[in-house]
């Protein structure tokens, strides 16, 4: 079958042991300013395609493509790029950009994952999670590398000249590093703001024009509160850093995620970042699982999706949120050992590849969105 401007088929294919409807999309060239603009807004996480074979990939991106998604949120892990110091090797990645160029989305990387080499990570009584480099700067190296192959003067794209170019031009620094397990031992603003800054240094070097959004910050009982940790990076001197801040604002309810964003602009302006945009990186619910606030059952899944999409979007101006990222794509299996968590069933599809309400409820919400 050709696949040709202006041509929307819909087919029938097997996704693992799931039947799941595949929508080719056009192009961007065929959609309107506002198709356009509701692209841009969408994302994804979808962990599942990334670690998948390229006939995975060729035959899920389209499936992305049709849900109205954008942009692809995907960590870049330093530790697996740079092994040698100095060395780096972006085959990993390569797949995952190429895929997404070609069905008109971009990818958001996480810059993230500290090789060891680089790493405050002791050798011996190491907690569970990552750790910042000994020398803060050091993320610049991996930034401009990753600039230079992956930005709008790439050699991702000179030596892919048939890939349609989706350049990176966001790039997000780090994952929750409120959290202890993602900032260890512990969390601490003025050293994240060092490393953001460096970071960005990395990758305007390159592309003076990119857009840097800091890492997405959760609350969380776990960790430092939200509002008080983006004032401490304030006051440690981010602004300058950064065109965007992040949050993952999980909630209960499409009220209680909005409630962050709000917080979130208001802290925002009280240090005078009246103009930069929030973008909501992480949100989602699951349809089963652990028992937990964010366990809610498939129609709840489904109608608190739909919610939380329609209040972003009809906000997006008075709150000055740039976009959202769902997460995420597919279910996954528990952890090693066993270990089960809430966060693994927040899937549009199941663990075999079926999809869910959320799926169809996700779709249909965003074609809405002018």
């Amino acid at each position: 079958m050709t696949d040709r401007p202006g041509l929307r088929c819909r087919l029938v294919g097997m996704l693992a042991f799931g039947v799941i409807l595949l929508v080719l999309a056009t192009p961007d060239a065929g959609l309107a300013q506002g198709d356009i603009e509701q692209r841009s807004f969408v994302g994804m996480v979808s962990e599942d395609t990334f670690g998948g074979s390229a006939a995975y990939r060729e035959m899920s991106f389209p499936l992305h493509r049709g849900l109205g998604i954008g942009t692809l949120r995907q960590p870049f892990i330093w530790a697996d790029i740079e092994r040698r110091e100095g060395r780096y090797r972006f085959g990993s990645i390569d797949g995952f950009v190429k895929g997404a160029a070609r069905q008109g989305m971009t990818v958001l990387p996480i810059l993230f994952g500290t090789p060891t080499f680089r790493s405050t990570k002791p050798r011996r009584k190491a907690l569970r999670g990552a750790y910042p480099p000994r020398n803060l700067s050091d993320i610049a190296g991996f930034a401009r590398a990753a600039a230079q192959r992956y930005g709008p003067t790439g050699t991702f794209w000179r030596k892919n000249p048939k890939v349609p170019k989706r350049a990176i031009r966001a790039w997000q620094v780090w994952n929750e590093p409120n959290l202890p397990v993602y900032w260890r031992p512990s969390p601490n603003a003025a050293q994240y703001v060092k490393l953001l800054a460096a970071a960005a240094r990395g990758v305007k070097s390159v592309d003076r024009g990119a857009e840097i959004v800091t890492a997405g910050m959760p609350e969380s009982p776990n960790g430092v509160p939200l509002q008080k940790y983006i004032a401490a990076m304030y006051r440690a001197g981010a602004k300058p850093a950064f065109e965007t801040l992040a949050i993952n604002p999980y909630g209960e309810r499409s009220g209680e995620v909005i409630e962050r964003v709000e917080a979130t602009r208001r802290t925002m302006n009280r240090f005078g970042d009246r103009k930069a945009k929030i973008w909501v990186t992480e949100f989602g619910w699951a349809d089963r699982g652990p028992s937990s606030r964010f366990t809610v059952g498939r129609g709840e899944q489904a109608a608190r999706i739909r919610a939380t999409i329609t209040d972003l979007w009809t906000q997006r101006e008075g709150l000055g949120i740039r976009g959202f990222v769902y997460f995420n794509w597919r279910d996954s299996t528990p952890y090693a050992g066993g270990r089960d968590f809430w966060g693994l069933h927040t899937g549009l599809l199941d663990i075999d590849g079926r999809p869910k309400p959320a799926y169809e409820v996700f779709r249909s919400t965003v074609a809405q969105l002018r």
